[in-house]
């Protein structure tokens, strides 16, 4: 699982499909929210503020 933003997002993706050998569900977390987890506020390349939840 990768939390990044728009702009590692491909990167992101990249990774994911190189460690699981399976196309990625890539979650917009503005527009949805968890009752059990809370995403972190920036990216986990970056300090751009985090957008994708890549799982």
């Amino acid at each position: 699982m990768f939390v990044v933003c728009k702009e590692h997002l491909e990167l992101a993706i990249d990774q994911f499909v190189d460690e699981y050998e399976d196309a990625p569900d890539i979650v917009d977390i503005q527009e949805v929210s968890f009752t059990a987890w809370k995403p972190p506020v920036h990216c986990e390349r970056c300090a751009e503020q985090a957008r994708f939840l890549v799982v």
